[in-house]
């Protein structure tokens, strides 16, 4: 317990030091799968944080003091539905992340939409692959390890990050240099796995209202869970009435029938969207994380 009460001081003593760094345009050129941007759609973002409209991709980047940084990197999703994007909690782990040596990219993705997309299914996964073709095309120039850069995904951002580990043949940008897509490691909070009535407006605003039913099986991600699936790390509270927490424990099913090295935490209590510094799980689950982190080699040793 003391070490872990040191261990949480020290993330909030420090991680609120590391400013942005750098904003990153996922596509320098056209955005692929796009239409015309009508006048209408514009981006905003309102008084709480919420983004909506995204048309143009971003990713910002958040660097550790160079004599913290360990070489890992963790790029993150935040949820919203697929109607909106909730960075905060994301730039707050980011931080986080930042004052244990690990650099972190908070990704803007585009939510589906017929407006501004070809084929709407697909927009959120291309920003996806296209984040961490972008991080091991510049690790070399960040420091980061290219056999150590994971993602992590809160909600529809968890449906995100799962359907990009689980689905690795299905490559949806350009990739003539044969780039590994692959995230060494999957973090999940609270995400949304499975399509079912009980989350219709997730699914709507990403299949449709009328999906065909092997639509609906492609984008229940624990159905695409194999052996070579990244280790993923589980958080979920027992009383989410938002995502219900059959979510995790069906993809964390999956995981132990394909024998992938996995971590589940349930909280008791939490609800939906808690983030590092509430209250009833400020001590428990991010330094479970880091610690699964570590045991996995994800991050050194003697970190």
């Amino acid at each position: 317990m003391y070490r872990a009460f040191v261990f949480f001081f020290s993330i909030l003593s420090v991680s609120f030091c590391y400013a942005q760094d750098l904003t990153i345009q996922l596509y320098p050129e056209r955005v692929p799968n796009s239409k015309k941007t009508p006048a209408d759609y514009t981006e905003e973002t309102d008084s709480s944080g919420l983004i909506k409209n995204v048309s143009i991709p971003t990713m910002q980047a958040y660097f550790p003091a160079k004599n913290k940084a360990n070489g890992t990197a963790v790029i993150l999703f935040a949820g919203g539905g697929y109607f909106v994007l909730a960075p905060k909690k994301c730039i707050e782990m980011a931080r986080a992340f930042n004052a244990l040596g690990v650099a972190a990219f908070v990704v803007k993705y585009r939510l589906p939409s017929d407006k501004i997309m070809i084929d709407k299914t697909i927009g959120p996964l291309q920003d996806a692959q296209m984040a961490i073709k972008t991080v091991r095309w510049s690790a070399g120039e960040w420091n980061i390890n290219p056999n150590r850069i994971g993602m992590m995904g809160l909600s529809a951002g968890g449906h995100l990050v799962s359907t990009a580990g689980t689905q690795l043949n299905r490559v949806v940008i350009d990739n003539k240099e044969n780039t590994s897509l692959r995230p060494d490691f999957m973090i999940l909070l609270y995400p949304v796995i499975i399509y079912d009535p009980e989350i219709p407006r997730t699914r709507e605003n990403l299949i449709g209202k009328k999906p065909k039913p092997e639509t609906l099986g492609l984008y229940s991600t624990n159905k695409s869970v194999s052996q070579v699936t990244p280790p993923t790390f589980l958080v979920h509270a027992a009383d989410d009435e938002v995502i219900p927490v059959k979510n995790s424990l069906q993809f964390f099913d999956a995981l132990l029938k394909a024998k992938v090295k996995s971590e589940m935490h349930i909280l008791q209590t939490g609800g939906h969207g808690f983030g590092l510094y509430d209250a009833e799980n400020k001590d428990s689950w991010f330094i479970s994380c880091y610690e699964w982190m570590r045991k996995n080699g994800f991050v050194p040793a003697d970190r």
